[in-house]
């Protein structure tokens, strides 16, 4: 069975899926923000790959904790230097064994995203 997507109800859904698009590196496979009731986009590497949905849906937006997503990059220390020159407050690096290094920031809506560097 392959994973389909992973919902994300947004209280702002534009900021949603820029932070998607600008900080995680996904692309739009596809946007349906114009049915205004009930606005919904798709984000994934490419299509037919796992995607990401955000869902404007303000008053049932995420509020809450103990869930993360992990996204793979290949320069995890280039990541977190990116994270802190855009604002964002990335956790600490850390790095389980000698070949796994990550760090963890949040979504707009408060998703934990980890980037991840894995030196198989």
């Amino acid at each position: 069975m392959k994973m389909a997507h992973v919902s994300i109800f947004s209280k702002c859904i534009d900021e949603s899926v820029a932070f998607y698009q600008d900080i995680v590196g996904l692309n739009i496979v596809v946007d349906m923000r114009a049915n205004v009731a009930h606005p919904i986009v798709f984000l994934a590497n490419a299509a037919g790959e796992t995607c990401v949905e955000i869902i404007g849906e303000p008053e049932s937006a995420y509020q809450g904790s103990g869930i993360s997503m992990g996204f793979e990059t290949e320069d995890v220390e280039a990541k977190r230097a990116e994270m802190e020159a855009a604002g964002y407050k990335p956790g600490p690096m850390i790095s389980p064994n000698p070949f796994t290094k990550f760090f963890f920031i949040q979504d707009p809506n408060g998703v934990g995203i980890q980037f991840i560097q894995q030196d198989r």
